[in-house]
């Protein structure tokens, strides 16, 4: 089964209707009793990192992401992908989980937000089995990931090259798309983070 985490943001139902699709049973839950029996954990977001953080602080649920990411797969989506990076500076300067290295950054330029598909490439990490270069996923943010080449699995561009999507090198992953929202791609992709096993950190 898969949890998905509820801090009070995101779009939490459509994540749960994909996975549901998928024939996978997925939990929305704020209580890490209930987390505790899942085998992989989702991390969604939409809004702003100094809120979402905090709000993910005032249930200890950032502890608890850190905790389980020790043996359990985790996939962060959209702001849930900046929230694994060292820190943003949305909202001022505020700090991130750290899986991952590099900042959180706005958009310098065109129209921001990004909302719409876009392509990505360099594509590597299991995540992305079957899925080809360039594929378009569906996009919609004002900040981008200014992440490490070696955390990076993924890129794309919108006035700058950014990460599109990050790996620990671990269990956490994390994409700035949203694969529930960018059809049979992002459902292969989904049905990929099924297939990982999640290892002892």
């Amino acid at each position: 089964m898969t949890g998905i985490l509820d801090y009070g943001t995101g779009n939490l139902r459509s994540v749960q209707k994909a996975f549901e699709f998928l024939g996978e049973r997925a939990e929305i839950s704020s209580e890490t009793s209930a987390l505790d029996t899942c085998d992989r954990l989702i991390l969604p977001g939409v809004g702003s990192f100094g809120q979402g953080m905090a709000a993910l602080r005032a249930r200890g649920l950032d502890i608890y992401v850190k905790t389980r990411a020790k043996d359990t797969p985790v996939l962060g989506i959209c702001l849930g992908m900046q929230f694994l990076l060292e820190r943003s500076f949305e909202d001022g300067e505020n700090a991130g989980l750290g899986f991952c290295r590099g900042d959180v950054v706005r958009f310098s330029s065109g129209k921001v937000p990004q909302i719409g598909w876009n392509g990505v490439f360099s594509l590597r990490s299991p995540l992305f089995e079957g899925i080809e270069e360039g594929s378009e996923f569906y996009f919609v943010h004002s900040y981008y990931a200014a992440a490490g080449d070696l955390d990076t699995i993924a890129k794309c561009e919108y006035g700058v090259r950014y990460s599109a999507a990050v790996w620990n090198g671990q269990n956490v992953y994390g994409v700035q798309f949203h694969p529930e929202k960018s059809g049979n791609t992002g459902l292969r992709l989904l049905k990929n983070f099924l297939s990982v096993k999640g290892v002892k950190a």
